[in-house]
């Protein structure tokens, strides 16, 4: 399914891309070196509540997922990369974090990820892939626009990250988002220009460069959720929601400006 969103729907696309941007970066902000991962997801529940929205995750039950998620936030640690079921584990000086975030507001869904290091240290390996998956978000945000095609979006985001020298794994990149949070079309992070369906104002697309240091294979935990690189290597994830308006693109989950 593709929905094509009208202005009404879209002026509540904005509001749930806030609200994903802010608890984001509240949650940013508290998860620091002995932070629970549970408690993280604890937070995103009591955001998500207190804001009269849905998370996209508790329910969420695809047919590569064991069994519904059952958490409100992705946190991916290290060599997670993507769909990092929280448990019961604290954050070291050094780690580097990816929280990923979906709900649904007022009937429109916004997803978001972000990575970033935990504590002091800086590792200049792990500054430099987060880095990367953000030049390559905005490569691709620069890409979309009406009349070009998904191809053009992927071909963007790819030639980022291939030159940055990163394995592109093709099984999961980004979505198309709407009244739910999966739809077509399916965007891999990698791609030829001119190809796939033709983009249109008022589409939704989350848009989400990943990459793993040294591989492109993915391995699953026991837990039948959170991905891994196949050899241990540190990961990183970057991603938003964008409406596609009549000028290019609209990123819709950025936080709310200070007052």
């Amino acid at each position: 399914m593709i929905e094509i969103l009208n202005p009404a729907e879209l002026a509540r696309a904005k509001q749930a891309g806030a609200l994903v941007a802010d608890i984001l970066q509240t949650l940013k902000r508290r998860a620091s070196v002995w932070t629970n991962l549970l408690d993280i997801d604890r937070w995103a529940r009591s955001m998500i509540d207190d804001a009269g929205a849905v998370s996209c995750y508790v329910d969420y039950e695809p047919s590569f997922g064991r069994g519904p998620f059952g958490h409100y936030v992705c946190t991916a640690v290290n060599d997670a990369v993507l769909h990092g079921r929280p448990h019961d584990a604290t954050l070291r000086d050094g780690d580097l974090l990816t929280l990923d975030l979906a709900v649904l507001l007022d009937g429109i869904a916004a997803d978001s990820a972000i990575s970033f290091v935990v504590g002091d240290s800086r590792p200049a390996a792990s500054i430099a892939m987060i880095e990367t998956t953000e030049r390559a978000l905005a490569a691709g945000i620069a890409a979309a626009r009406p009349g070009a095609r998904i191809g053009d979006i992927s071909h963007a985001i790819g030639t980022v990250l291939s030159e940055a020298g990163y394995p592109i794994n093709t099984e999961f990149g980004g979505h198309g988002i709407g009244s739910t949070m999966h739809q077509d079309p399916h965007m891999a992070n990698t791609g030829r220009p001119g190809r796939g369906y033709r983009l249109r104002p008022g589409l939704l697309l989350a848009l989400e460069p990943w990459v793993m240091e040294d591989t492109a294979e993915l391995v699953t935990d026991p837990d039948g959720w959170t991905l891994r690189s196949a050899t241990g290597s540190r990961t990183a994830h970057s991603e938003h929601t964008i409406a596609i308006t009549d000028d290019g693109a609209e990123i819709l989950t950025l936080p709310t400006p200070p007052a």
